[in-house]
């Protein structure tokens, strides 16, 4: 995924830089924030948990549900994978990687 302003630093808005799932996010200072989980419409989505695997312990399971399952789905519509063979594109409509995203599945 490309998205302008958006670098090693948060303040390096005229850098463009290319983002993918896992990649480390860090502010100004250089602290580390967590690492890309997904994209929609409106940018990129950062986990604070360490990298996706991290992830997917805190949310494999919950109270109120029992065990989840982590998964990846597309946002345009609707498919949905084992979060071990996330594609560059939606194999059910073609979407670009920008639209698929982590999901919990009961």
């Amino acid at each position: 995924m490309r998205r302008s302003g958006v670098g090693s630093r948060m303040s390096d808005v005229d850098e463009e830089t290319d983002l993918g799932f896992g990649q480390a996010v860090f502010d100004d200072e250089g602290n580390r924030l967590g690492t890309v989980r997904g994209f929609d419409e409106h940018g990129f989505y950062v986990t604070t948990e360490d990298g996706i695997a991290g992830m997917g312990q805190h949310l494999a399971t919950t109270a109120d549900s029992g065990e989840a399952e982590l998964m990846w789905r597309c946002w345009d519509c609707g498919e949905m994978g084992d979060i071990e063979a996330i594609p560059e594109t939606c194999p059910a409509c073609g979407a670009e990687r920008e639209s698929i995203y982590y999901w919990t599945e009961d």
